[in-house]
C-alpha cells in the first residue's frame, strides 16, 4: 500500500512538472514568436526608411514640390526662394510620416521585447533626422544673405553654407556625413534582427544547425 501511494504522489508530481514545463514551452514559444514578427518588421522599415532617407536629400527637386509656399508680406525674394528650397525636406518627410511614426511607436516595444542596448539605432536614426531638419532651417536663413562687412564674415558665412548642405543635400558617400551613419545603423539593426530571425541563441536555432551540419 506503502509502495502504491509513494508511487501515486509520484505520479502526481510527474504530471505538475510535465503540466508547468507544457506552459512554460508554450510561454517561451509565444514570446520566440512575438519577437520574430518585431524582428522582422522592423528590419524591413529600416532598410525603408535609408530610402527614405536618401529620397529626402536628394539634390533633385521639381517645382510643384513648392507650389504650396506663400511668399510673406514683408519677405526678399532671396529669403522667400531659400526657405522654399529649404522647405522641400520637410515636405518630403511628411509624404512618409507614417513611416517614421511607426518606428517611433515600434521603438518601445523593441526595447521591452528585445532590449534597451540593442534599440539605440533607432535613436541614432532620430537624432540624422533631426540634424537634417537643423541644417534645412539654417540654409533657409544663410542662403538668402547676401552682404557681409568684412571678408572673414563672407568666408564664414560660406563654410556654414557648406557644412549644411552636406547634410541637406546626399552627397559621394565617403564624404557625406549622413550616409556612413546611416549604414552603420542599419548594419546594427540588421545583425540584431537577424540573430532573432536565424534563431541563433535558442534551442531551435540549435537543432536546426545541427541537422544542416549533418546533412
Amino acid at each position: 500500500m506503502e509502495i502504491l501511494e509513494a508511487l501515486k504522489e509520484i505520479s502526481l508530481l510527474i504530471g505538475i512538472w510535465v503540466a508547468i514545463y507544457g506552459i512554460d514551452s508554450w510561454r517561451r514559444e509565444h514570446k520566440g514568436k512575438r519577437q520574430l514578427e518585431l524582428a522582422e518588421e522592423t528590419l524591413a522599415l529600416f532598410y525603408e526608411v535609408r530610402d527614405v532617407i536618401a529620397y529626402i536629400r536628394n539634390i533633385v527637386s521639381f517645382s510643384n514640390e513648392t507650389e504650396g509656399i506663400e511668399r510673406g508680406e514683408d519677405e526678399s525674394e532671396e529669403r522667400y526662394e531659400a526657405r522654399k528650397q529649404a522647405s522641400i525636406v520637410f515636405k518630403r518627410y511628411n509624404e512618409n510620416q507614417e513611416l517614421f511614426n511607426k518606428i517611433h511607436a515600434m521603438r518601445y516595444r523593441f526595447m521591452a521585447q528585445i532590449g534597451k542596448e540593442q534599440a539605440e539605432p533607432f535613436n541614432e536614426l532620430r537624432k540624422i533626422v533631426n540634424e537634417i531638419f537643423i541644417s534645412a532651417r539654417m540654409l533657409s536663413q544663410l542662403w538668402s544673405r547676401r552682404h557681409f562687412r568684412t571678408q572673414e564674415q563672407e568666408d564664414k558665412h560660406y563654410k556654414s553654407i557648406e557644412r549644411h548642405e552636406a547634410v541637406f543635400y546626399e552627397g559621394i558617400e565617403e564624404e557625406d556625413p549622413i550616409i556612413p551613419r546611416l549604414n552603420k545603423l542599419v548594419d546594427e539593426i540588421e545583425e540584431t534582427c537577424k540573430s532573432i530571425i536565424s534563431g541563433k541563441g535558442t534551442l531551435h536555432g540549435f537543432l536546426n544547425m545541427s541537422v544542416r551540419k549533418k546533412g
